[in-house]
């Protein structure tokens, strides 16, 4: 039995069928009956809701789980617990493999969910778990598309001029669909999952430019705008507090320095060439059209 934390965001969505499709028993750990309801249209049959940083959650959640693919949920206030917790509890159960989504780079401490995401790494190397972390950079999201495909906008929270590597969240499922499949292989890695390139948000404008056939606009927009638009108007509520404190440090942090990486890991783990940022627009375009033509 495999147990996926934050089954119905960015990963789980996507890794969740894989596994099925793979014949994987999995059990599916979400906050909300809405998500669970989701994950069993998916065709998942075993689902925990509730907050993993309950004991008795964690408790329920890993009972008779072999694995664990552990996905800290974005941007979370209590991430940290929830993933020293979840570690804790699966060592208490006899859990077999730890795989930790983690994050590029987590050694950066003046982003916020970086040193959220070191500190759960260290507290899973000294558990005695055997363990893998991926490390994967800046995803590529249709979210981030959508301006684009309605307004002709391609928009950044921080200085367009700064260079950053990507990663396509297909191909990050697929390589942890494949460490949790052959778990002794992978058992005591760290792998850094990155595509090839790296680009200012000008020359992603000119490959967006290039798969849509026209010009589109690029601009910078204030960070409290596009908090805004991601957690409503209430920003500087004990709610979102911990939300805002993130995407300031994000916005900060990748006006001043690059975030780049290497795929070569990627590449060996895909044993094929990793998605392009040209080839997800081009997917996302083909989404966007067939999803407006059943409206």
């Amino acid at each position: 039995m495999i147990l996926v934390t934050a089954a119905n965001g960015n990963q789980g969505k996507r890794l969740i069928p894989k596994l099925i499709a793979a014949e994987l028993p999995v059990r599916a750990c979400v906050s909300t009956q809405d998500s669970a309801d989701q994950l069993r249209r998916l065709g998942v049959t075993e689902v925990i809701v509730g907050d993993i940083c309950d004991p008795a959650v964690a408790s329920d959640a890993v009972r008779g789980v072999d694995k664990i693919y552990h996905v800290g949920p974005t941007a979370h206030p209590n991430e940290r617990q929830m993933g020293i917790s979840l570690v804790d509890a699966a060592r208490a159960a006899g859990v077999r493999h730890f795989v930790m989504s983690s994050v590029l780079h987590a050694i950066v401490t003046d982003l916020v969910q970086h040193e959220i995401k070191r500190d759960i790494e260290e507290h899973l190397v000294s558990s005695g778990l055997a363990f893998t972390i991926l490390q994967p950079t800046n995803y590529m999201l249709p979210l981030k598309l959508r301006r684009v495909f309605t307004e002709g906008t391609f928009e950044m929270n921080w200085a367009l001029d700064r260079y950053q590597s990507l990663v396509d969240l297909g191909d990050v499922t697929e390589v942890a669909c494949a460490v949790l499949t052959d778990s002794a292989r992978h058992d005591g890695a760290t792998y850094e999952l990155v595509s090839p390139g790296r680009y200012n948000a000008h020359e992603l404008g000119e490959i967006i430019s290039g798969v849509l056939g026209r010009p589109i606009e690029v601009r910078q927009v204030n960070v409290d705008d596009y908090m805004e638009a991601w957690f409503g108007k209430d920003l500087d509520s004990e709610k979102y507090r911990h939300q805002s404190n993130v995407m300031r440090a994000i916005s900060t942090y990748y006006s001043h320095h690059d975030f780049v990486g290497n795929a070569n890991v990627l590449t060996w783990l895909l044993g094929r060439a990793p998605t392009t940022f040209a080839e997800f627009v081009s997917a996302q375009r083909d989404a966007f059209s067939e999803s407006t033509e059943r409206k």
